[in-house]
């Protein structure tokens, strides 16, 4: 079977990589279509091939009026281009659209030259806009209904689809988002020293990834006073204006507000012993799963499919935007070494189970079959 994986944009290189790579070791032909990820190094491809298609010309000045320009230029022909290459794929699955209300109408056949079904596939990240913009729930209908299926990460994000979008239940399938096992394996550069960014003592309260609003952070800082005798790391490059976050931060936060790296991720996570998500918002989260590749123990907002996670024991849950559950919580998992560890416990054994890669390879291998094997006509 000779698979594509599309992401534009780059948006989710680990996810990208993992997938691609379980798809290969189950036996499937990939092919990664992408761009050139300028914030950092990318895992190399191990049994598929990495071809970056999109964006030639924008690889550089990441985040500038610059860039965003050349892409914009360049983005149409780069999908045209893609729709020819796409005709050597049996199944086409988009990871991310960079241009919703254009790419509908860029996307690849889904006969083949000889009438055959080229099924397409979109994996919903994002399930819905946080914020949507008149119309814009309507067009991104249009555009799922222009797929085969759409893969979700949660019964949550599969009730949402359903429920706000009216998208056929049958349509939408739920093989949850897996572990990052390769970031627990990625050596350390010289850079990190194989060393925690901080040295400290205390017990470690790790809060990772972009900075945006509906992350919460201003929840936890409140959460955090009265917290002494642990640091709370916040890592990750700010997606918003932090001085606030700054402003208000006790003294035993610490900051550092830029993109961290893959070498130098393992350096954050091995040293954490809690690692908080306190989210406003979301379906299913990359950090999340790159903590349960480490064995770390969560505390998490009850919001999208986190609690489908903290069913397996992994994670425990309290109300999103209540300051009070979350210090209540933060001070009673310090307090108790012994539920961290067999949380921990139950993260490993989440991450070599349901959301390792070799079961989320066969259920999309399955879904891509199951696909292949319909009526033609339809």
């Amino acid at each position: 079977m000779r698979v594509h994986v599309v992401d534009p944009s780059a948006y989710t290189p680990p996810y990208d990589h993992a997938l691609c790579r379980a798809l290969a070791a189950a036996g499937a032909e990939v092919e990664l279509f992408t761009s050139h990820f300028a914030y950092g190094p990318v895992a190399p491809a191990e049994g598929y091939t990495r071809r970056e298609l999109f964006y030639r010309a924008a690889r550089f000045a990441p985040g500038s009026s610059v860039q965003r320009a050349a892409k914009l230029a360049e983005h149409v022909p780069d999908m045209l281009r893609y729709r020819r290459a796409a005709r050597a794929a049996d199944i086409v699955h988009f990871q991310w659209l960079t241009v919703q209300h254009v790419d509908g109408h860029l996307l690849p056949s889904r006969r083949s030259a000889s009438g055959g079904r080229r099924p397409l596939v979109l994996s919903a990240h994002d399930v819905l806009p946080r914020e949507p913009r008149p119309g814009q729930l309507a067009a991104q209908r249009r555009l799922y209904e222009r797929f085969d299926a759409v893969v979700v990460h949660s019964e949550h994000g599969r009730a949402r689809l359903s429920g706000e979008l009216g998208i056929d239940p049958d349509r939408v399938h739920v093989i949850p988002h897996g572990v990052f096992a390769h970031l627990a394996d990625v050596p350390q550069s010289a850079a990190a020293g194989g060393r925690a960014p901080f040295q400290t003592e205390k017990p470690v309260v790790l809060c990772f990834g972009l900075m945006r609003p509906y992350k919460g952070i201003d929840v936890l800082l409140q959460a955090w006073r009265g917290i002494e005798d642990a640091e709370l790391w916040v890592a990750g490059m700010p997606r918003m204006d932090i001085t606030h976050l700054r402003a208000i931060a006790p003294p035993n936060v610490r900051f550092v507000p830029r993109f961290i790296t893959d070498p130098e991720l393992p350096a954050y996570f091995q040293r954490a012993d809690l690692v908080v998500l306190p989210y406003r918002e979301i379906d299913q989260s990359g950090v999340l799963f790159t903590a349960l590749a480490f064995g770390k123990p969560l505390l998490l907002s009850d919001v999208g499919g986190f609690p489908e996670v903290a069913a397996t024991g992994a994670a425990r849950t309290v109300p999103a935007g209540d300051p009070v559950a979350l210090h209540e919580a933060l001070q009673e998992l310090l307090g108790d070494p012994a539920a961290l560890a067999a949380m921990a416990a139950r993260a490993r054994e989440a991450a070599q189970g349901q959301y390792g890669w070799g079961t989320i390879a066969t259920r999309t291998l399955d879904l891509y079959r199951s696909l292949l094997s319909e009526n033609p006509s339809r």
